[in-house]
């Protein structure tokens, strides 16, 4: 079992969704074990105080080291070989190849920051810090939600079929193809000839080629890193109604 625990100061915001769709159902099948620890139960005096005014002056709380590097220790206590990462927006940005890395570890203890951000004497009990990209959150609840949901999905059995979880945008450094289902035909917009020829060879090039020309579009900074083998570079000169 691939054991994950998400360490926050406000649980509810992550429990419903832990416990819904395909991460609850990999729960029930005993391939993905969730926790949800509130990092306010490590805090001590009669208060519970999990944060306090910036060194320095300035605006906002800060999260205090006490309570969150106890909540940290317990959880490696729990799950030895577990990555631990901070969700920040001053880590590297969170990608499919990171969510293939962390697959394979052993399971992933994610910290949720809040307020300002958290003292920086937390940072040598981390392995390490995560953000989904260039804006800021009110909290890390959703980029762990992001970064379990990314993980999960990859382990063995999680998904209904296998294959799903290769062919997904960003797996080959592509965009996904357009995807397309009943009716044929909706609002005067049918589905592309090809996708209902039953020529499983022509679609898989059709499909191939609207990947190449929607990350071209879409995405010229991933087309741009892409290197082209001879039957890529084939279809990229090739108009639709050729393939």
């Amino acid at each position: 079992m691939y054991a994950v625990e998400v360490l926050t100061l406000f649980p509810d915001s992550v429990s419903g969704y832990l416990g819904a769709s395909i991460l609850g159902k990999a729960q029930e099948k005993g391939l993905l074990g969730v926790t949800v620890t509130y990092i306010r139960d490590f805090a001590e005096g009669k208060h519970r105080v999990t944060d306090d005014t910036p060194y320095g002056g300035g605006a906002g709380m800060v999260m205090k080291p006490e309570p969150l590097v106890a909540a940290i220790e317990a959880a490696r206590a729990r799950a030895p070989g577990a990555k631990v990462m901070l969700m920040s927006p001053r880590g590297p940005a969170f990608t499919q190849a990171k969510a293939r890395e962390l697959a394979k570890e052993p399971g992933l203890i994610l910290v949720c920051g809040r307020y300002e951000g958290v003292d920086e004497r937390v940072m040598p009990f981390l392995d390490g810090e995560v953000s989904l990209g260039d804006f800021i959150l009110t909290g890390g609840e959703v980029a762990a939600l992001a970064v379990v949901d990314a993980v999960a999905r990859l382990l063995p059995g999680v998904l209904g079929n296998e294959a799903s979880s290769v062919t997904e945008s960003f797996e080959e450094g592509l965009l996904e193809h357009p995807h397309y289902t009943r009716p044929p035909v909706f609002r005067g917009a049918e589905v592309p000839a090809v996708l209902q020829s039953g020529d499983h060879a022509r679609i898989a090039r059709w499909r191939r080629w609207k990947a190449l020309q929607i990350t071209r579009e879409r995405r010229p900074d991933l087309f741009a890193r892409l290197e082209f083998g001879k039957a890529d570079l084939k279809l990229l000169q090739k108009k639709e109604e050729e393939l």
